[in-house]
């Protein structure tokens, strides 16, 4: 059996031509719709990036218990249990945060492992006292210790032309590996790329293929915050194109995987699946980006494509609620190796096949911030109280989201407290960590909205019985993660 996992980071499903854009260009999208079956309610879980990827290994939400941050000694690891079962698993990715502190565990659980440098503010190319940033550019300013935006302008000046650039690189590498191993059994080959994330960084012909009529300064790097004032109709329109440009940049490599599909006769044998970890607001509901503000459809609601080749279902839809936690639970029932005891996903199989449901309920939200679940119908982001305490990180790892410092802080480490072993962290002890700071999602009122009667969550529903049925769910479903007493507490459900 082989397996291959295309995914793309900020993957926006209502850009794509098969869930009903009609502006942008995705003819391969549209080909792998009807070569696969396309899921019409997939979810997030935890979030953002790191999140979703402890998840693919694990199976199991992480957003109740630790922020942004890398595999624990305790998690179970899908690559990993593929490759002691004797499946090879190989990992080619640019997405630049699992090489930094805060996600520098995750590669090593694959038999091999390719990175591609230059992304984002990636720290790859040295320019040393040279001001890389263009005049006037409007791209966010990044933290001055690691001043991102001038780092990226450093690494594109090493990237003249698209096949330069860190996507088409990853998948060159990817397509090697196809190349070189197709004829062999007993292989996963996981090929991740950074785009469409910001910023939207898009070369001829791509640049040329959405003309805006934008004559303003160069900005292909929204900041994560509400649109103001100075956001012109121009420019918003302006970043809508910049990612629609990216966006035909992937969609032309994923007809490069299609290609070897057919190429090499992969289909008869092969699964694919082509994901994302969440999306991106482009304006939408006054906000770009995300995690400062709730997670919207935009970014909540995600494309999902899956082909296997045991049952055939090409050309399908399915409307059954599934989770990137059902990912890693489908690789492993499809390579025949046994799920997780602690697993909260689900093998995808009987969804695709026989129509059948796995979830009752979908739980989503970001460490501190709006705790969310979806029955598929209706979406519930409840919010903590205005203290949005007491919060503690369960961990035994120290780092966290930021680049080259992405340890925790001493004056964070000298809250840390042994506490007794979480239900799934297999008799180990962690360290309890105080949470310090704001999370500007929190700040958010508690929303509930009715998705099929609102799909694009314009007016929030007022109706004490769903959010009375919705609250049950939602507690019911953190019971079932585990999730420690205070999340009840700071989130008035206690």
């Amino acid at each position: 059996m082989k397996a291959i996992m295309v995914m793309f980071d900020s993957l926006n499903r209502h850009m794509l031509e098969p869930y009903g854009c009609r502006w942008t260009h995705t003819p391969n999208f549209e080909r792998l719709a009807q070569h696969a079956v396309t899921f019409d309610n997939c979810w997030v879980g935890s979030m953002p990036c790191m999140p979703a990827r402890r998840e693919l290994h694990t199976g199991r939400y992480n957003f109740l218990h630790r922020s942004w941050g890398p595999l624990e000694p305790f998690d179970d690891s899908m690559p990993q249990a593929l490759r002691e079962a004797g499946v090879h698993t190989h990992l080619v990715s640019d997405h630049y945060h699992y090489w930094e502190d805060g996600g520098a565990t995750y590669h090593q659980r694959y038999t091999t492992w390719d990175c591609v440098r230059g992304q984002e503010g990636d720290g790859w190319k040295a320019l040393v006292g040279r001001d890389a940033v263009p005049g006037g550019c409007l791209n966010v300013c990044g933290e001055p210790q690691d001043n991102w935006v001038g780092q990226d302008f450093v690494n594109r000046a090493f990237m003249p032309t698209p096949r330069d650039q860190p996507q088409f690189q990853t998948f060159d590498r990817g397509l090697e590996f196809l190349r070189d191993n197709h004829a062999q059994d007993n292989w996963f080959l996981q090929l991740e790329t950074f785009d469409p994330h910001e910023p939207f960084f898009a070369q001829p012909p791509y640049a040329e293929e959405y003309p805006d009529g934008y004559t303003g300064p160069l900005c292909d790097w929204p900041d994560y915050r509400p649109v103001s004032e100075s956001d012109s109709p121009e420019l918003i329109r302006h970043l809508r194109s910049e990612y629609a440009r990216v966006l035909s940049m992937c969609d032309e490599n994923l007809g490069r995987v299609l290609d070897a599909m057919d190429e090499y006769d992969l289909w008869k044998d092969t699964m694919l699946i082509v994901n994302t970890d969440h999306g991106f607001l482009l304006a939408e509901h006054g906000q770009w980006a995300k995690c400062h503000c709730p997670f919207y459809a935009e970014v909540a609601h995600t494309p999902l494509f899956v082909w296997d080749p045991r049952g055939q279902k090409r050309g399908t839809r399915s409307q059954q609620l599934v989770q990137t936690i059902d990912l890693p639970a489908t690789l492993l029932e499809f390579f025949g190796q046994p799920l997780f005891a602690d697993m909260q996903g689900r093998p995808l199989r009987g969804v695709m096949e026989r129509d059948e449901p796995i979830h009752e309920g979908a739980l989503f939200g970001l460490f501190g911030g709006q705790v969310c679940c979806t029955d598929g119908e209706w979406v519930y982001m409840r919010s903590p109280g205005r203290e949005n305490a007491p919060r503690y990180e369960y961990t035994l790892m120290p780092t966290r989201h930021g680049g080259r410092r992405a340890f925790m802080s001493n004056e964070v480490l000298r809250t840390a407290r042994l506490a007794e072993p979480l239900p799934f962290s297999k008799g180990v002890p962690v360290l309890r960590v105080e949470s310090r700071g704001a999370v500007s999602q929190a700040a958010y009122p508690t929303m509930l909205f009715c998705m099929r009667a609102d799909p694009g969550q314009e007016q929030p529903v007022q109706d004490e019985a769903q959010e009375r049925r919705m609250t049950a769910l939602l507690k019911e479903m953190m019971r079932r993660s585990d999730a420690p007493a205070e999340q009840y507490k700071r989130l008035g459900l206690d």
